[in-house]
Formats: structure tokens, C-alpha cells, sequence
């Protein structure tokens, strides 16, 4: 037999022997380890049953939704603006946006002083009763949409109050704060309905004077086609310039319904200074070019010309005005409760069984480890020819 055919055959023998080595160190030390075992496990016991249990109750909100079907079809009235009302939910996150209001310190605040959380938490600083009502409450968006509220209390009934509280500190900061964008575009279109109601009144005394120096009172058919189709024209060029305004206040350059809306915008630009060349392209136009007008109702027809636009674009300023007016009405950014949290009738830690079986394992552990360490020492004792054993103890008591 050759030496590596004897090493291979030794191998299983000496697995064996330490195998046997290490079952009789335990059985060695058996009483120890019992006694670490059922010593750890049994005070993991008693301190879960001496640790005060803590309820969690919780509520379930839905972040506001920021658009309704109802304001898709009215906006659809209103041509590309119904885009751009649509892309203003997509830019925002409202799942994030409402925890982090729900995480906030004016919330945490107010939390504080309505139920005296200080002197309830036994701390001696608001900054130290934050800190610790954060780490009492919980507040996760999950994949579902839906925001989860979770508040710990030694008193289930507190627990589930404080969690209802939160969600109503969060709807009147949420109203206070006015983050709909309904709200923005309410006030964004009654701003330029003023401006435009002002500029309307203004173009119709100016008419009036004009028809009292002319004496024009009525334009001829051809004048009044021309007349009525540049003021929609550039009716419609200022709305689409009040749309770009509006959309630029929440959308990037890249945004595809604003790439969409500045060609639009060129091209109705591109159809008017066409219109108002001096000549008409042949067979490219069916108006009579604005240069050919009689120079006598030139004075009444610009002034008829300024009147038809802004009463147009007042027409549609009033239009996207009532628009945004129903959507904030509808109170789309109210919080919504899906579940309302209820007392908790099962505590939710400490968990008695994980530690005492926790504590048991840890117990059997630490007994290996002091019996293997306590059978390394004494062999080492026995084995100790040289006496180095002796010289550590004389040099611990300071005989060395």
C-alpha cells in the first residue's frame, strides 16, 4: 500500500475520532450547558413577560387624485389644453409628496401639543418628544398606491386616536397648503380673465369713438369675413400663448404635448402674418389681402379687428376659468380614508415566543463555547511541561 492510499484511509478515521472528541467534551460538560441553555432561555422569558406589550393600530389613505374623467371631457372642449391638463398628475409623486407632509415637524407639532405627548413621553424638549413620536409612528407607500399609517402605543385605544389624528393634521395642512393644481390653474386663468376683461371694455369704447367719427356702423360682408377671421386667429394665438405659459410652469422642454403645442403656435403664426400681407398669394388664399380695404373703414376695422379678439379670447379665458374652477370644486385633494384605524385587540410586540426561543439558542451557545473553552484550558493545564501556565498566575497575583 502506498502512502497516499494510507493518508486517504486515515482521513474518515481521524474525522471520526474528532467527532467523538467533541461528543465527549459535551457529555463532559453537560450540566453546564443545561444549565447556560435553560439559564438564558428562562430569563428571555421572564423579560418578555415583564416587557409592557405595545399595540399598533393602522389607517390606509389614498394620496388625491389629481384629475377626474369628468374634467378630461370638459377640457376636451378646449382642444390641446386637455393634454396639457392631463401631463400636470404625471410630473408629481403623490405617494412621496404625503408621507413626507405626514413625517413633518408642523405635523409632528401640532400632534404634540393636542395631546400633550410631552408629558405623556416623560421627555424634557420638543426636539426629544419628536424623535421619539417618530420613532412610534410609521408611514410607507406601497406598491398598491395606498399609504399605511402605523402608530405604537402601550394604550390600543391612544394608538388608534393618534393614528386618526395624523390623518386629519395631514388634510389641513394639505388645504392650508394648497397643493392641487387645480388651485394653481384657477388662479393662473382668473389672473388673464381680468387682463383680458379690462383689454375688452378698453377696444369697445375705442369702437364706439371710431363709429362716432366715421359714422360706420356696419362693415360690408367681405370686411366682416376678413374682420372675424383674423380676430379668431389671433384669438386662438394668444391662447395658445396662455397655454405655453401654463405649461411651462410644471413641464420640461422635452414634454411632448409642449413640443406639440409651440408648433401649433408657429403655425397659426406662419397662417396670420400670411393673411396680413399686403398681397395675397395667387390661389393660395380665398380673403381679400388687408392691404385692398377702402382706406376710409381701415380706422373702424382695425378697431372691430381688436374687439372680435378680445371678446374671443374672453370667451376662452372664461371657458378655462370655469374649467379650473370645477376641478377645485370637486376637492379632488381631500384625503381619503380607505380604512380608519380601529383598537387593536392583539398586541403587536414584544413577541414571547421568538425570545425565549432566541434566548434558549443563544444559551446553548454560549455553554458550547465555555465547554470546549474550559476543555482547551485543562488540557492545556495537563500538557503545561515548561510551566507557562504557572508563570501567568504568578504574574497575575505580582509574584513574577
Amino acid at each position: 500500500m502506498t502512502d497516499t492510499t494510507r493518508e486517504a484511509a486515515q482521513v474518515p478515521v481521524e474525522t471520526e475520532m474528532d467527532l467523538l472528541a467533541a461528543l465527549t467534551v459535551i457529555l463532559k460538560h453537560k450540566k453546564m450547558i443545561a444549565a447556560s441553555t435553560l439559564g438564558l432561555g428562562g430569563a428571555a422569558l421572564v423579560t418578555s413577560l415583564l416587557l409592557t406589550p405595545i399595540y399598533t393600530a393602522t389607517s390606509k389613505i389614498m394620496p388625491p387624485q389629481q384629475q377626474s374623467s369628468t374634467l378630461t371631457a370638459m377640457l376636451g372642449q378646449l382642444g390641446s389644453l386637455a393634454g396639457a391638463a392631463g401631463s400636470v398628475a404625471g410630473l408629481k409623486n403623490p405617494n412621496d409628496l404625503y408621507v413626507g407632509m405626514l413625517q413633518s415637524q408642523s405635523v409632528a407639532d401640532n400632534l404634540i401639543r393636542r395631546f400633550n405627548l410631552q408629558q405623556r413621553y416623560q421627555t424634557k424638549t420638543m426636539a426629544d418628544t419628536r424623535r421619539r413620536l417618530a420613532t412610534m409612528t410609521d408611514a410607507v407607500s406601497g406598491k398598491d398606491g395606498l399609504i399605511a399609517l402605523s402608530v405604537d402605543d402601550e394604550d390600543p385605544k391612544f394608538a388608534a386616536t393618534l393614528a386618526n389624528a395624523y390623518v386629519d393634521e395631514l388634510s389641513k395642512v394639505n388645504q392650508r397648503l394648497a397643493v392641487t393644481d387645480a388651485a394653481k390653474r384657477r388662479f393662473f386663468f382668473e389672473q388673464q380673465l381680468k387682463e383680458t376683461k379690462d383689454k375688452l371694455a378698453e377696444a369697445e369704447v375705442a369702437l364706439k369713438k371710431t363709429q362716432e367719427q366715421t359714422g360706420i356702423l356696419q362693415p360690408e360682408g367681405q370686411i366682416q369675413v376678413i374682420v372675424a377671421n383674423m380676430a379668431q386667429l389671433r384669438a386662438g394665438i394668444a391662447s395658445k400663448e396662455v397655454e405655453l405659459s401654463a405649461m411651462r410652469s410644471f413641464a420640461t422642454a422635452q414634454n411632448p404635448n409642449l413640443q406639440k403645442t409651440e408648433q401649433e403656435l408657429q403655425a397659426m403664426r406662419a397662417q396670420l402674418a400670411k393673411l396680413e400681407q399686403n398681397q395675397a398669394a395667387k390661389g393660395a388664399d380665398i380673403f381679400v389681402p388687408t392691404g385692398k380695404l377702402p382706406e376710409s373703414g381701415m380706422e373702424y376695422v382695425r378697431r372691430l379687428r381688436d374687439m372680435k379678439y378680445y371678446e374671443t379670447m374672453f370667451e376662452l379665458m372664461a371657458k378655462q376659468y370655469e374649467s379650473a374652477k370645477l376641478d377645485e370644486s370637486k376637492d379632488s385633494s381631500s384625503i381619503q380614508v380607505l380604512d380608519v384605524a380601529t383598537v387593536p385587540d392583539q398586541k403587536s410586540r414584544p413577541k414571547r415566543a421568538l425570545l425565549t426561543i432566541a434566548g434558549f439558542f443563544v444559551g446553548l451557545c454560549l455553554g458550547l463555547l465555555a465547554a470546549f473553552s474550559r476543555e482547551s484550558y485543562l488540557n492545556s493545564r495537563r500538557d503545561d511541561s515548561d510551566g507557562r501556565w504557572d508563570a501567568v498566575f504568578r504574574a497575575w497575583s505580582g509574584k513574577a
